[in-house]
């Protein structure tokens, strides 16, 4: 009998843990993290927090899974939130998103993330950031959030309650139903305060509706009518015509055309200069989470991703949205802002859409539409202030739910 050779081990850092929060908020799922509990040098902005967080969540991942880690391998879960007390006395708490890319080493810091913003007050509320004198002991604690990345206030009304130890608790269940999560859970309504600085332009290129100019994409023309709106996050909304779509497709009549995809991502590139988010197109690759590119439609009935039947009485037009490379399963919380400021400020595409038979344009003040997981109402109210449009307020309802609360592990030598 040979015997093998021993040899010394090789050493290997080991894993920290640091407390976390998984939650679901309206169609997405994130790693929700207390800034003073992710190791010191991840509690400033930089490289170290990038690689940290990149590491919990599984990415860059080239299988697309991110099986080692928390994301699952699609946009609306590859998400992470950072919480942290408010700079000022007018806010409860401050939320800081970051999008992570699945296949590549980023994280786009750019943008707000409107589903999560529903989790963002019940788990402000549970980590302790909110003040306990704000807190009712029942009904509804109005959450102000500061978000970080946009430099806006958000509401989030979340249900509270004392229970038998005398305690206050976040309801979080509910009969609350929300097309694209499986199960009900308690109501959560979000208030955009303001989603377009007064000193900024919500239709960036001063038009309700512009030509835009798009050669080389494949469309039937060179150049289509696009909306281009920065309300939630900066969008470019289109024709589903003029994209040769009908605007009831799912994510399996986009997501695995591979052309489709790549001509979506040109025509994104170029709304983002026509925007000027970018100088050039190919800034662009830098950016993947904004502007978001999306395309409306007249109302239609059609089968929705769980196999029941959206009417077309039932909704005031249809929406697809990219998101990361990837049509959406359900809609962004903050595309579903730009849709609502967007419906709601009369002459937009988005608008004649929502317009109805025999009408080009009307005056809205709320719309439902229809997404590939079925529909969402939405509420607005926009005004032109000295002939620049405004939007003083978007409302949407959400739910949200904890997941998990404990603890991640991350090799110590990651970040």
């Amino acid at each position: 009998m040979t015997q093998s050779n021993s040899k010394p081990k090789q050493s290997f850092a080991p894993q920290i843990s640091v407390p976390a929060t998984y939650m679901r908020g309206g169609t997405s799922k994130g790693t929700f993290f207390k800034l003073s509990d992710l190791p010191e040098r991840c509690q400033e902005a930089g490289q170290a927090r990038d690689n940290f967080l990149l590491r919990v969540i599984g990415s860059p991942d080239p299988y697309g899974k991110q099986i080692d880690g928390l994301g699952n391998g699609s946009s609306s879960t590859s998400k992470t939130v950072i919480l942290s007390e408010p700079s000022s006395d007018d806010h409860d708490v401050t939320y800081l998103f970051g999008q992570v890319n699945i296949a590549k080493p980023m994280i786009d810091w750019g943008g707000n993330c409107g589903n999560l913003t529903a989790a963002v007050g019940a788990c402000a509320i549970n980590m302790g950031l909110v003040a306990a004198d704000r807190i009712p002991t029942n009904g509804i604690c109005a959450v102000r959030i500061w978000q970080e990345n946009i430099g806006k206030t958000i509401i989030a009304h979340v249900p509270v309650y004392t229970d038998e130890h005398q305690n206050v608790q976040v309801q979080e269940t509910g009969d609350f139903e929300l097309d694209g999560v499986t199960f009900p859970a308690a109501e959560v309504k979000i208030e955009f305060i303001d989603p377009v600085d007064a000193t900024s332009d919500m239709f960036p290129t001063g038009n309700l509706v512009d030509d835009f100019d798009v050669p080389n994409c494949g469309l039937s023309a060179d150049s289509v009518k696009a909306t281009f709106i920065n309300a939630g996050i900066p969008t470019v909304f289109l024709k589903a015509e003029d994209l040769g779509l009908t605007g009831t497709e799912l994510q399996s009549d986009i997501n695995s055309n591979a052309d489709l995809l790549t001509k979506f991502e040109t025509i994104r590139a170029l709304g983002g200069v026509a925007m000027g988010l970018f100088k050039d197109v190919s800034e662009a690759q830098a950016s993947q989470h904004i502007p978001k590119l999306a395309w409306v439609a007249p109302a239609q009935s059609y089968t929705a991703s769980s196999g029941k039947t959206v009417n077309a009485d039932d909704i005031d037009l249809v929406v697809r949205a990219m998101s990361m490379g990837q049509l959406h399963h359900a809609m962004m919380g903050t595309a579903a802002v730009a849709i609502a400021a967007a419906a709601t400020t009369q002459g937009t595409l988005v608008n004649q859409a929502a317009a109805g038979a025999g009408q080009s344009t009307k005056q809205l003040s709320e719309v439902r539409f229809g997404h590939p997981s079925g529909t969402l109402l939405v509420g607005g109210k926009t005004e032109q202030v000295d002939g620049r449009w405004q939007a003083k307020k978007v409302s949407m309802s959400r739910s949200a739910r904890r997941i998990m609360v404990g603890e991640v592990f991350v090799p110590a030598d990651a970040f």
